[in-house]
């Protein structure tokens, strides 16, 4: 049903507002009352110069009628109704609803926004706790120390007769591990008191990095226009830790040498044009794939337009930076998707991967992706070559997507609806066990 159908609503919720009655609304706008009773249940089109009139007598604009009820409202229903797979709502009926009952309809959509964000944060939160290794070597430490002051404690009572050298030794084992507990759960406190709020805790100098990349949406505008010792001056004032900020110059000194050999205004307009394609850029700028991927991640997002993702990882598999974009979520501590062609690049070092990939979901967004492994450093006969992959994630919306098969891939296990998935390592909390 088309947005104007709403406009009947609208206009009995209007009438009702000044006080009017239907049938002196009807007389004033020269039809009959069962037409417009007909017109407010959303049963007959209305436009033109009749939608003009009846504007005119409950004194309003004929556009705050014609528009109906927000289209965002309608979308936000069926949404709704839509991520709940039981659900009996009558989804055609949604336009009509939302006309008639716009409160109701508001309050719907806002809860069912507001349930979506609580499962981000339990999903999150899940992660962390099944994950973070700084919360499970807490935990460790305070089971350990709790079973040393308890065994030593039962030897004290349990035993009749004990040396008074060794009542000693023992009193001052429960002192020093009672010392130590008390430490450890005041770190441990102190720790998840700093993690309340799952966007702003950085517990990991790498998070710490991420956060600080993130309020300058990945570009360092400074370094951009080459200003002298911008890259001190960024780093004094960044406010990091100290091991923050040893990832930060790396980042910095990586990030200067792609722009001095990719300047930003040239770079932008060649990489427009290529359709982002990182092969065409690299040849331009005589430089290497993953020096294009990290390039066009950095590039600055103007005002309504599509950001670009960015994953880094060494040869572990670990992610070294990652830099969001919205449809491609990222796992915060545990592993990522095997499935990512970012690990296709990594198990074939030099070889580049493309590759149309799509995340589970009923909004599921497709982005063309590009990866390449490359070796770390400089080669050397006498030691291991060390690899890092890089890839880059374009949504749908900012490139065209090549003809081919799609990728069906997740963030990580633990929360990926693909229960059939091959790579699957552990059930995932989404899923209710069968």
């Amino acid at each position: 049903m088309p947005m104007r159908s709403l406009t009947g609503g609208r206009i009995r919720e209007r009438r009702m507002v000044v006080g009017l009655k239907q049938s002196d609304l009807a007389k004033q706008a020269g039809i009959s009352a069962a037409y417009l009773n007909l017109i407010e249940h959303n049963r007959r089109r209305i436009g033109g110069k009749l939608l003009s009139d009846i504007a005119a007598v409950l004194k309003v604009e004929p556009s705050a009628l014609a528009g109906g009820a927000e289209a965002s409202i309608v979308v936000g229903l069926r949404d709704a109704a839509a991520r709940i797979p039981t659900s009996t709502a009558e989804t055609a009926g949604a336009e009509d609803f939302a006309g008639r009952f716009p409160g109701w309809a508001d309050l719907v959509t806002t809860q069912a926004r507001h349930i979506r964000a609580l499962e981000r944060t339990v999903e999150t939160l899940s992660d962390r706790i099944a994950h973070d290794p700084h919360l499970a070597t807490s935990l460790h430490e305070l089971l350990s120390t709790v079973t040393a002051i308890t065994s030593t404690a039962s030897i004290l009572v349990e035993t009749d007769k004990i040396e008074d050298e060794w009542r000693d030794r023992f009193h001052r084992n429960i002192h020093e591990d009672s010392q130590r507990l008390a430490e450890s759960s005041q770190a441990l406190v102190t720790y998840l008191d700093t993690t309340k709020d799952t966007e702003r805790g950085a517990t990991l100098p790498q998070e710490e990095l991420e956060i600080w990349l993130k309020e300058r949406s990945y570009h360092l505008a400074d370094l951009e226009r080459a200003l002298p010792m911008s890259s001190e001056a960024i780093l004094r004032e960044s406010g990091l830790s100290k091991p923050a900020l040893v990832l930060a110059q790396a980042y910095i000194a990586r990030y200067l040498a792609d722009a001095v050999q990719m300047p930003l205004i040239s770079f932008r307009v060649r990489a427009g044009a290529a359709g982002y394609n990182p092969a065409i850029l690299a040849q331009e700028f005589s430089t290497d794939i993953a020096a294009v991927l990290r390039r066009i991640a950095a590039l600055p997002t103007a005002v309504g337009e599509a950001g670009i993702g960015l994953v880094i990882c060494d040869g572990s598999g670990t992610l070294t930076l990652r830099k969001p974009v919205d449809g491609f979520p990222l796992p915060r501590l545990s592993a990522a998707c095997p499935l990512w062609p970012l690990y296709q690049a990594l198990n074939r070092p030099m070889s580049p991967v493309r590759a149309v990939v799509e995340m589970p979901g009923r909004d599921a967004e497709r982005f063309l992706t590009y990866a390449i492994a490359q070796p770390v450093g400089p080669t050397r006969f006498d030691r291991v070559s060390m690899f890092e992959a890089t890839m880059v994630m374009l949504p749908a919306d900012r490139v065209s997507l090549p003809d081919g098969d799609i990728a069906q891939i997740g963030t990580s296990c633990r929360i990926c609806p693909q229960q059939t998935c091959p790579a699957r390592r552990e059930p995932s909390i989404l899923v209710p066990a069968l």
